[in-house]
């Protein structure tokens, strides 16, 4: 009777956190205003960003100076120095001797690779997660011109699906389910999904979500559930195959009135549609009244709120992203064909931009050593940076986690001493969790992996404790 007694609460409880989900999370979301967005959007926008990288970071040296790299003040500042050096850091790539330039010049070697890395992932995909925004990057409009922005943001999505233009990730965010605009949410999400079922023929984007925001209690989000079964019946879409993404900008989604974890709650009334939940920073602190001064990214009020939404949803299989940083890199002065640039404004827009940067940055790796990998991004020009954090973030961590997991899969996991650092079982997974997102996001390239004695296979079953077990079994 105890053991049956066990096994029924055992079996209970690994249906509700079965994991982490184990397919490919993007690293950020772009809001966009919906009456903005077109099918080949994300080709546009991965342009400026490109094109903003190449201004204001024309080089490797220039960009970890921006971004304070280790020792990048001894990096050449002088335009042909930096040349010959990126210069012999191409030919022993080409040669297949980087590991020689990796040795000799260890700073400048990460500095000119995340450099590289950033520049290969702008030109190829440099928009992983697209949201059509009808809310606050939307505004309020008359009912007629969203109808049509709806009707119109539908036929744009129908083109990208056929164009193959469109990011791996993709949904709308509608207005809230208050009752000042949940007619308004309701009517846009019925003219979107009623638009692109008729030229898609029941078909979705891959890794489609509907966002809802200023989430306060269950029945908002359980009434997005019931609207998404019409909806699926109605467009001929698979069940269950519209997703929902939470935003968490109140503090009923955080504490509810009973003084419990409120967040849980709002995933279950999902019923299984809630993929993720997306910290909103600035309507979260300002309904704590945090004057707009103090509505930063790292106030401990924030913290707070990662940390209970990081509970609620560890094991879940839920995915977690971190806010925005509303402090744009986009320069005050511009040239006019009759009117170039002096000098002065030249400077000024280069600190502008260099200091929004800075601070995007320091805001990215705040998120990444608290365990959060995706954020928002609300500029083109803030996603070389985007990039930039989460690329150093792995490449910084690279010797010392390829290290550390060599010596714990020659032990077939048992407890290792590396230098002063005690790893344990516990630490397996961790650092196999490492490689396969520092993989997933293109901060890592499966080769490094391999250094560490791991073979693909093992990289991909993505559990530790399976690779453990097949070694020990073959030994």
């Amino acid at each position: 009777e105890i053991v049956d007694r066990l096994k029924a609460s055992n079996e209970l409880l690994q249906q509700q956190y079965p994991g982490d989900r184990t397919d490919r999370q993007a690293i950020h979301t772009v809001y966009g205003g919906a009456h903005l967005f077109k099918a080949g959007s994300a080709k546009k926008l991965g342009g400026i960003a490109l094109r903003n990288l190449k201004q204001y970071a024309p080089n490797f040296c220039q960009f970890a100076r921006i971004l304070s790299l280790p020792y990048a003040d001894a990096l050449p500042k002088k335009r042909d120095e930096v040349d010959a050096l990126t210069e012999r850091f191409q030919a022993a790539e080409a040669d297949g001797c980087s590991y020689v330039m990796e040795k000799s010049h260890p700073s400048a070697w990460l500095a000119y690779t995340l450099y590289q890395r950033v520049l290969n992932k702008l030109k190829t995909q440099a928009i992983e997660d697209n949201r059509i925004d009808f809310e606050d990057g939307y505004g309020n409009r008359p009912d007629e011109e969203e109808d049509q922005h709806a009707f119109q943001a539908a036929n744009e999505v129908a083109d990208g699906m056929n164009a193959k233009s469109l990011p791996p990730f993709i949904g709308i965010r509608i207005k809230p389910f208050t009752e000042e605009s949940r007619e308004r949410g309701f009517r846009t999400l019925d003219l979107f999904l009623t638009q692109l079922a008729e030229r898609t023929g029941g078909l979705l984007p891959n890794n489609f979500v509907v966002t809802l925001p200023k989430v306060t209690h269950t029945a908002q989000v359980s009434a997005l559930a019931d609207l998404l079964d019409l909806h699926e019946e109605k467009g001929r879409f698979s069940e269950n195959s519209i997703a929902i993404e939470i935003m968490v900008e109140t503090p009923q989604c955080i504490i509810d009135q009973q003084g419990d974890n409120a967040l849980q709650r709002l995933i279950a009334a999902g019923r299984g549609r809630c993929r993720s939940v997306h910290f909103g920073t600035y309507d979260y602190t300002a309904n704590l009244n945090i004057t707009a001064a103090h509505q930063t990214h790292t106030h401990t009020a924030c913290d707070f709120a990662r940390s209970a939404m990081q509970v609620a949803v560890a094991g879940t299989g839920v995915n977690m992203s971190d806010g925005a940083t509303t402090l744009m890199p986009i320069a005050p002065h511009r040239a006019a064909p009759d009117k170039p640039l002096t000098s002065e404004q030249i400077i000024e827009n280069q600190q502008i931009v260099e200091h929004a940067w800075k601070v995007h940055y320091d805001n990215i790796l705040h998120s990444l050593k608290n365990g959060i990998y995706q954020g928002w991004d609300l500029n083109p020009a803030q996603l070389p940076i985007r990039y930039a954090a989460v690329y150093s973030f792995f490449l910084m961590g690279l010797k010392d986690a390829s290290h550390r997991l060599h010596q714990f899969l020659n032990k077939a996991a048992q407890a290792t001493l590396s230098g002063n650092t005690f790893d344990d079982a516990a630490t397996g997974q961790g650092l196999l969790n490492y490689y396969l997102r520092g993989i997933a996001c293109g901060a890592l390239t499966e080769e490094e992996a391999l250094t560490t004695g791991i073979t693909m296979d093992e990289l991909r079953s993505r559990s530790f404790v399976k690779i453990v077990a097949n070694r020990t079994k073959d030994v």
